[in-house]
């Protein structure tokens, strides 16, 4: 049986707090999406995440007017995701999409390439997350990449909100013992958290009464210290700034592209919180290695990247690429 929709693409950026789908005609008409929760194939298996894809499927495919039948939905699937970080990973995640049937073809890669693609006018660049965790990858248009394993400390990785947090609370917790330096986030987390003290704050995290998850909001608060010049809150920016650039551009020396010039994609929230102590600090040390690469703060859905991932893969044209770009265009203020 052919694809209902003839040329048609469909697209997933699947991350660890959410997935957005979108189902793409030939021509980057965007035709349906859909948007549910995050993608844990490292807790429930490859093949039982890629069955609870089934839903947003069935969803984009109704909003535009069609059925998930047995048949190829459409020719092709770009599928970004979380968690596809080894070879082997890759392997069961594509076998588990062609084993669904939803497209003739199936190319899987990590969620840093749909950052990316959405950042540039053509497979060509580097791009870096920084969210939660962090992560980078590179493209070529002859199809060369360059990407990390990015499993944590365990891979070399530092960096990302958790990890953001962990350290300033670090930081703060040995400046209120004596066995570090003095710094304003031994004061603002406990403003910030509405408690007495630091250590009200830690023993709350501690018994469960603050949840675990409210640490990542020690991230803001992190940057607003070092905004405000504290030198301790401004060294933990600068390391995260420092990484930033060593994973962007040891990319850029793999792909040849160090001194050429080239986009340098920043996503994540960390990234697209906009903190001028962040991103000045990377502008300036890309600069320093790169003079050429261009830093830009990502402004669409990562989901638009898959999408024009899968664009490539079928040839469709410049003007196909525009039309779906332009389906996601912020709509203009009233």
């Amino acid at each position: 049986m052919g694809a209902l929709v003839p040329g048609g693409i469909l697209a997933f950026d699947a991350g660890n707090s959410k997935t957005d789908v979108a189902l793409v005609a030939a021509d980057g008409t965007l035709l349906g999406t859909a948007r549910g929760a995050g993608f844990e194939p490292q807790r429930i298996g490859p093949a039982a995440a890629v069955d609870g894809l089934g839903p947003l499927v069935r969803a984009a495919a109704a909003e535009a007017g069609l059925r998930v039948g047995d048949g190829p939905l459409v020719q092709h699937i770009s599928a970004c995701l979380a968690n596809a970080d080894l070879p082997v990973e890759v392997e069961q995640l594509t076998a588990a999409f062609e084993h669904r049937r939803w497209a003739e073809s199936v190319y899987v890669a990590n969620d840093t390439f749909a950052l990316l693609r959405s950042g540039v006018d053509e497979p060509r660049g580097v791009a870096v997350v920084c969210g939660a965790g962090i992560n980078c990858s590179g493209m070529l248009q002859d199809g060369r990449t360059a990407r990390f394993t990015a499993l944590g400390k365990l891979t070399g990785d530092w960096g990302g909100g958790a990890q953001l947090a962990e350290e300033a609370f670090w930081s703060a917790s040995r400046a209120a013992d004596g066995r570090g330096p003095a710094t304003a986030l031994r004061t603002a987390f406990p403003m910030h958290y509405g408690l007495p003290t630091l250590t009200a704050v830690i023993e709350a995290f501690h018994l469960g009464d603050l949840p675990a998850e409210r640490q990542l909001e020690a991230g803001p608060v992190l940057f607003q210290v070092a905004a405000a010049g504290d030198l301790v809150a401004l060294g933990i920016v600068q390391q995260q700034a420092e990484e930033i650039v060593a994973m962007a551009s040891s990319a850029l020396r793999r792909l040849d592209l160090l001194s050429e010039p080239v986009t340098v994609v920043l996503g994540g929230g960390v990234l697209t919180a906009g903190h001028p102590v962040l991103l000045d600090q990377v502008t300036r040390l890309l600069a320093e290695i790169a003079p050429k690469a261009v830093p830009r703060v990502v402004d669409v859905p990562p989901v638009v990247g898959a999408a024009l991932l899968g664009l490539d893969h079928t040839a469709a044209g410049a003007s196909a690429q525009e039309r779906l770009r332009a389906a996601f265009a912020p709509s203009p203020a009233a």
